[in-house]
């Protein structure tokens, strides 16, 4: 394992002190809830964070950053939430707001997501949210705060590449680029590429999406709401297990599906996991995390799979890896004729910028068996994916 970057070193140190802090949760809690606002009403919302971070407490290995990053988690997002209460308290009609006819991009992590959803962003029909906008989501009425909510996700970035310098490598976070809706989404399975917490996942694995994806409909509400009406073009890999509840609140929705080699998205994404988990965690268990995350982007497949069943076929939109990895230039205009959008020349001049690797950024190498994994585990795992897989690369 290779040695922490000083500046994470000298970070948990300095972070000692605070780090006991962990061992009385609820007592965190309570400040990040009383610091966020009031949440009368939203009892179960807190209650479910509360959960989250007393699992978070109880990690193996957290180090002091990883418990100022899960306080950092838990409390953006009761913030967040009761941002968007008062919000919608004062102005009732922001509920009002159309989103119409929404692209959700979704797939396994490392299915070339993050391309599929920045060409869409090419479009000027076309609305993405911007990791600033996610991170802090509010009206567009107050340039202090509006410079305060990018100042903040330049923070959160410059965290994260100064702790963890390989991790844009693999995913370059932009403060004002396109990004997923996982960083609005109350509860997903992202803690777990943070921390060691078991405890955390049977309450995942039954946990009711449906009001979480009621709660992100209000966030694109609120980011519309005294801006011009486009058309919203969201992006996440963990939408994909939830595609019923998305589907229910969304119901004109066109998914849009990218699909790739099991073994190619697993093993890169177990690295991805590794670079942003040794943040948090230290030492880690390399083999813990390839059979954590086979058995949850498994999982994620088959129920994908089982509510794919439901989705008119009108309003999907299979993507293999070959139409924008091997050749974006012959694979962007298919795929905005799939959704029904117009691609223009200027979409054209600008698709290079977009497809490109970003500058000052290597190539990703990843390996199964650095995770404690082979060929046979993936395709064993995802057998009823791979069929549909073959199919689209058919198609």
């Amino acid at each position: 394992m290779a040695l922490d970057p000083l500046p994470l070193t000298l970070t948990n140190l300095l972070l000692r002190s605070g780090f006991r802090g962990r061992r009385a949760p609820d007592r965190a809690f309570d400040r990040l809830l009383a610091a966020a606002g009031p949440a009368e009403g939203d009892e179960r919302f807190t209650a479910d964070f509360r959960h989250l971070l007393r699992c978070w407490a109880a990690a193996d290995r957290l180090t002091p950053v990883g418990w100022l990053s899960a306080r950092g988690h838990v409390g953006r997002h009761l913030a967040n939430r009761a941002r968007i209460r008062r919000l919608l308290a004062a102005h009732p009609e922001i509920e009002r707001e159309p989103v119409e006819r929404p692209v959700f991009v979704v797939g396994l992590p490392r299915t070339a997501t993050t391309l599929t959803h920045g060409i869409l962003s090419l479009s000027g029909e076309h609305r993405c949210p911007l990791l600033w906008e996610l991170l802090t989501p509010g009206l567009d009425d107050d340039p202090a705060e509006h410079e305060k909510a990018i100042t903040t996700a330049r923070r959160l970035v410059g965290g994260i590449n100064l702790f963890s310098p390989g991790f844009r490598h693999i995913h370059n976070l932009r403060p004002e680029g396109p990004e997923e809706c996982t960083f609005a989404l109350p509860h997903t399975v992202m803690p777990l590429s943070q921390a060691v917490i078991p405890e955390y996942l049977p309450w995942h694995e039954t946990h009711d999406f449906g009001a979480d994806y009621r709660y992100l409909k209000q966030i694109y509400q609120v980011l519309q709401y005294g801006r011009p009406r486009r058309r919203w073009v969201l992006k996440s890999p963990l939408h994909l297990e939830n595609l019923d509840a998305l589907r229910a609140v969304f119901p004109d929705a066109t998914i849009v599906w990218t699909h790739r080699d099991p073994a190619t998205a697993v093993a890169s994404f177990c690295s991805l996991v590794e670079h942003g988990m040794a943040v948090n965690t230290r030492p880690l268990d390399l083999h813990w995390i390839g059979a954590t995350w086979l058995e949850l982007l498994a999982r994620s497949a088959r129920r994908g799979l089982a509510a794919r069943a439901g989705i008119p076929r009108e309003s999907l939109v299979d993507v293999p890896y070959s139409w924008l990895g091997a050749d974006p230039a012959a694979g962007a205009p298919k795929l905005y004729a799939a959704v029904g959008a117009r691609w223009t020349e200027a979409d054209a001049a600008r698709l290079p910028a977009v497809a490109a690797r970003p500058r000052g950024t290597r190539v990703h190498s990843y390996d199964l068996a650095r995770y404690g994994l082979t060929r046979a585990d993936v395709d064993t795992a995802f057998a009823d994916y791979n069929a549909l897989r073959a199919e689209a690369d058919r198609a």
